[in-house]
Order: C-alpha cells, then sequence, then structure tokens
C-alpha cells in the first residue's frame, strides 16, 4: 500500500464515521474531506472544485427545479389522478408508484424517472399520513433496480457494454441485461413492497407552517370541457369527498343558491362555491375541471378593458374596478396567506371595496373563517378578524397590501392552483427532455438544463423562486465528494481494495469469484459514483476472466448489477441523494432497508448470472 493509498483509506474511514454520527450536516462534512484530500496532495488544487461542473451536479440541481415546476403547475396532480388507484390504501399506492417508476426507468434516465413521480409521492405519503421517507424510499431503490433491466437504463450499463466491445464479443444489446436485470428488479420490488418499507425509519419533515388556518372557502367556475359539466350535484361532492373538500352553494347567472339540489345538473360558467383544505385545493380544481373565480374574472376582465383607468381610493367600499392600472412589472404571480389582525384596517370591508385588482394587481382566491361559513359572494364578503386570506399576485404586490391593511403574511407552505396550460408546457417539456436524454441526442445534464431554461424563459417556475426550489445542501455534497471518488481511483486504492478481497476471499474458485466481484463492486459503488465503480471494476473482471479462464460476460453482468445496486448511502446514487431532504432522512437511514435488498440482489444475481451467462 502507498502512501496516498494510505491516506485517502484514512480521509474516507473518517468522512465515513461522521457521516453516519451526524453531529455536523452532511456538506460540511464532505467539504471537509474534499480539503482533506486537496491538502494532502491527492486531488490538485486546480481540481478542487471540479466537480461541482460534473454532470452529476448538473443533472440534479435542474431536476429539482423541473420538478418543482411539475408540481405547481399541477400537472403532479393530472398525473396522480391516472396512476394512483381510486380509494386505495398505502401498500396498493405505494406498490403502483414504485412499478412505474421501475418501467419508466427501463426506458429513461432513472433520475428523470424519479423527478417525475416524487411529487406524487409527497403528495401520497401526505394523503395517507404517513411520513414522506416511507415512500420516496422505496420508490427511488424501485427506479434503481428498473434501470438495470436494459441497456439504456442507467450509465454502468453502458459502460461495461463499452468494455465489452473491446473484446472478440462486441457490445451487448439492447434487451441483454433483461434477463437478469428483470429478475433481480422483480424480485426486489417484491421484497420492498411486502416487508422491506417497514425497514424505512419514520422521519417526520420540519414545516414552518405551523400555523392551522382550517378550511377555505373558494369559489370555482364550471369550464367549457371540464369533468363538471352535465354532472349532478351529488356527483361531483362525491368526487370531492376523497380531498375532503365539499360544495356549500353555488351560483348562476349571478344567483347564489344556498344548499343547491343535488340534483342539480351543472352548466358551464356556474360558479361552485367550495369548502376545502388548503393542500387539497389544487388536487380539487384538477379533478373537476374548473378555475378559480377570481383569477378567471381578472383574465376576461384583461380582455374585454385592458386600458381601463385607475379610479382614485376614497377610503370608502366602492365597486371594484374591472381591471388592474398596474402595468406588469414582469414578476411571477405566488399564492401568499394572510392573517387579518385585530386592529386591522381592512375589518369590516370586502374585496370588491378594497379594489385588490385595480389598486394591487392582487386577486382574493379564498377566505379561511374558523367561526361559520360566509352567505355572501366572496368579493362582497366583509372580512373579520383572524379571517385568513389566500392572495394571489406578487409577492411586493401583496407585501403592499399587507402594510397597507394591517394583514400578516404566513410562512410558505405547499399550496398550489393547477394552471392546465403551463402544466401541459411542463409536462411536454419534461418528456422532450427525457427523451433527448434516453435516445442519446443529449446528455441527461444538458438536457435537463435546456429543460430548466425553457421553464426560466416561460416562467413555469417563478424566477423569483428558481434557486430556492433547488437543495443547494446536496449539491455541495455531491460537488466535493466527486472529486474525492476520483482521488480513489487515480490512486490506486479501489483497484488495490478490489484485489485483495479477490486474493485473500475468492482463492480461484470461479462462483466465489463471481459473487464477491458482485459484492466487492456493490460495496464501491455506495461510497462512489456508479459509473466510475464500473469503469474501474471492468478492468478487473476481464483480467480474472482471463487467468481463470472462464467466459467474461457473466463477470461483466456482476459488475453492472453491482455498479447500480448503491442502497447503503445517499451517496452512492443520484437518486438516494435526491430523497435525502424530502425525506428528513440522514445518512445512517439507508441501510436499514439498504442492506436487506442488497442481500436479496446477491441471493438473485449470482443463480441468474451463472444460468443465462454460464461461466
Amino acid at each position: 500500500m502507498t502512501q496516498d493509498q494510505g491516506l485517502i483509506f484514512a480521509i474516507l474511514a473518517i468522512t465515513m464515521g461522521l457521516f453516519i454520527w451526524g453531529r455536523w450536516r452532511h456538506d460540511i462534512v464532505s467539504l471537509g474531506a474534499l480539503l482533506a484530500c486537496v491538502i494532502c496532495g491527492l486531488v490538485p488544487d486546480r481540481d478542487a472544485f471540479a466537480g461541482f461542473g460534473h454532470p452529476a451536479v448538473i443533472t440534479v440541481a435542474c431536476v429539482l427545479v423541473l420538478s418543482h415546476g411539475l408540481q405547481i403547475t399541477g400537472a403532479v396532480d393530472a398525473l396522480a389522478q391516472r396512476v394512483i388507484p381510486k380509494k386505495a390504501g398505502p401498500l396498493l399506492t405505494m406498490a403502483a408508484l414504485t412499478i412505474l417508476g421501475a418501467m419508466l426507468s427501463a426506458f429513461m434516465n432513472n433520475v428523470g424517472a424519479l423527478a417525475l413521480l416524487m411529487p406524487i409521492a409527497l403528495q401520497v405519503a401526505n394523503k395517507q399520513s404517513m411520513p414522506p421517507g416511507r415512500v420516496l424510499m422505496p420508490l427511488a431503490f424501485g427506479t434503481i433496480l428498473g434501470g438495470m433491466t436494459t441497456l439504456i437504463g442507467t450509465p454502468p450499463n453502458l459502460i461495461v457494454s463499452s468494455f465489452r466491445a473491446k473484446t472478440d464479443a462486441g457490445p451487448f444489446s439492447m434487451f441483454d441485461f433483461s434477463m437478469v436485470g428483470v429478475a433481480v428488479a422483480l424480485i426486489g420490488i417484491a421484497f420492498i413492497l411486502l416487508i422491506g418499507w417497514r425497514l424505512v425509519p419514520k422521519r417526520q419533515v420540519g414545516n414552518a407552517a405551523s400555523f392551522e388556518t382550517g378550511t377555505y372557502l373558494t369559489e370555482a367556475r364550471v369550464l367549457k370541457g371540464g369533468k363538471a359539466v352535465g354532472q349532478s350535484i351529488r356527483e361531483v361532492e362525491q368526487s370531492l369527498e376523497e380531498a375532503d373538500a365539499q360544495i356549500v352553494a353555488m351560483v348562476r347567472n349571478k344567483m347564489r343558491l344556498s344548499a343547491p339540489n343535488p340534483r342539480r345538473v351543472l352548466e358551464i360558467d356556474d360558479v361552485l362555491v367550495i369548502e376545502a383544505e388548503p393542500e387539497s385545493l389544487g388536487s380539487v380544481l384538477s379533478n373537476l375541471g374548473l378555475t378559480l373565480e377570481a383569477s378567471d374574472s381578472a383574465k376576461k376582465n384583461k380582455e374585454a378593458d385592458p386600458k381601463n383607468e385607475r379610479e382614485p381610493s376614497t377610503g370608502e367600499d366602492q365597486p371594484e374596478a374591472e381591471d388592474s392600472d398596474k402595468k406588469d412589472n414582469g414578476e411571477a404571480s405566488v399564492l401568499q396567506e394572510l392573517l387579518v389582525r385585530p386592529d386591522a384596517q381592512l375589518i369590516g370591508r370586502t374585496a370588491s371595496g378594497t379594489r385588490l385588482r385595480s389598486r394591487y394587481s392582487i386577486n382574493l382566491l379564498a377566505i379561511s373563517r374558523q367561526s361559520h361559513r360566509s352567505v355572501k359572494r366572496l368579493r362582497s364578503t366583509q372580512i373579520q378578524s383572524a379571517d385568513v386570506l389566500l392572495m394571489q399576485g406578487s409577492l411586493d404586490d401583496i407585501a403592499e397590501f399587507a402594510a397597507d391593511y394591517g394583514c400578516v403574511p404566513l410562512a410558505d407552505r405547499a399550496i398550489s392552483i393547477p394552471n392546465p396550460g403551463q402544466a401541459g408546457l411542463a409536462i411536454g417539456v419534461m418528456v422532450c427532455a427525457i427523451a433527448l436524454s434516453a435516445f442519446g441526442l443529449l446528455s441527461a445534464a444538458v438536457a435537463f438544463a435546456c429543460g430548466v431554461l425553457v421553464f426560466m424563459v416561460m416562467r413555469v417556475v417563478p424566477l423569483r423562486s428558481l434557486y430556492e426550489s433547488i437543495d443547494w445542501p446536496v449539491i455541495v455534497l455531491l460537488g466535493a465528494l466527486i472529486p474525492v471518488a476520483g482521488a480513489m481511483s487515480s490512486s490506486g486504492a479501489a483497484d488495490l481494495l478490489a484485489r485483495l478481497l479477490m486474493e485473500n476471499i475468492a482463492q480461484g474458485q470461479p462462483v466465489v469469484v463471481l459473487a464477491v466481484l458482485l459484492i466487492v463492486t456493490m460495496t464501491l459503488s455506495d461510497f462512489m459514483n456508479n459509473a466510475a465503480t464500473a469503469a474501474v471494476m471492468c478492468p478487473i473482471a476481464l483480467s480474472l476472466a482471463t487467468q481463470l479462464e472462464v467466459n467474461s460476460d457473466p463477470l461483466l453482468m456482476a459488475v453492472a448489477i453491482g455498479a447500480s445496486c448503491s442502497f447503503l448511502t445517499p451517496i452512492g446514487h443520484q437518486n438516494n441523494t435526491l430523497i435525502l431532504s424530502p425525506g428528513g432522512f440522514r445518512f445512517g437511514d439507508y441501510w436499514r432497508l439498504g442492506l436487506p435488498l442488497e442481500i436479496v440482489v446477491v441471493l438473485v444475481s449470482v443463480p441468474m448470472l451463472l444460468w443465462a451467462w454460464p461461466l
């Protein structure tokens, strides 16, 4: 063992110990490991921060932005309605998500597959009152298992195929990996769904929005072509029950009907007064093809009279001008909850009287009132002390209104109002990015970066919150550890470790060599980039095949499976990293499900490799 190899082993041991201890955040520990490698001369000074430009880091950051865009536009709600079985229990919904994730991962980048389904998994966890990690970890592991089933499912398969291409046998084909990969994926997913998910630690993610607002009263208009058109009130209420929402009134031709007849059939432009939980508003609107009355009216008014002049404020309640006189300042519209203070000037006034649109360019979307339901239209309801108002507009305009009228902004929480046009665009961009990556036209990093650029130009994600949607500690973790993993390879430490295990444990027995090669590769991939692991282990596999005078294909396939199956740490695979913060996980949480799953993978893979690719 050389001095450099001893140093990298010592640094990695200390780093792993600090990760497991959990006293310091993972980005601090990883940055310390990187600087230690630089100081010890294991990583050149000029390459110290090259990891932050690595495609894996860019891919993770872009995926987080795209995932956020799919969520806030309502695209996730629409997809969830087609994926999640109605009135299903936790196991069935988890199975639907995990199996879908595995199928998608077979033909697209598994990071993209997880990004597409991760927001749905969070919604499922909330609906089923489960810790988010107990849905996210099975989904992440399922997408990893699905990726190993085809040539394009994961980068290690492509690397292994490129090494085989250097031999007389030529490269592997698209479905050469399926004979073993499908069996491993099926049994692995079955283990996760039947037993493994119970091993995931129950971690609750902290939520800053601790103020309980109760249910909201909001008005939603029935759109042409929406699911609600032609349905009776009773049929619509049955759909709303799934979101714990209900209809308390309806408006037709400017006439309000309290407790409408359940047999009344809805028509286009009817307005429903709906009582719903804040987090359920998005799914309520998506399910029935409804739009919030406030935002829809504002849009119609703007189209009808785009040059409407601003009325002077007299301080008295007057009918609201039909359109805002404010010019578009380019700021994206956001949702913000405001609490009405006991001494607020807004008390006793109405949304129409305060001229929200004409003076502030904002909309009142809903009111939450603890005491009783309003009996008037939303715009003519008198505001009371302690009401919570759901406002839509730019942050500056909402802040100006709150300051003028004595309201207190509440902490942000996950309230999204679907936008069908933006949702369709978001899905289209995501599909295009995935397709460009899957068919090799662009790398995953470039393809997803193009998607983020489109999101920015088309304002799918508000520019103000674009960078807030990126989990920066995770980015630092990846960017810092990639050069450390490179030092492990360049110093020969990875090769030394693999050879020592082979010589001391395998002792020349081909079947034992196959099993040990799989285990060693799997172990390295838990702490190194999986593509780097495959690149390190493939030459060793070919060398061992030559020394043992056996077929190299099963050994190369063992490397492919081992490099893909990194379940013990959050740094072994990008999908593990993506769920670290949303699942509230610690570094040492992954092995609880990951270790039994890796044992299952080994027990299934070795006999399947010997059957499909005889030595």
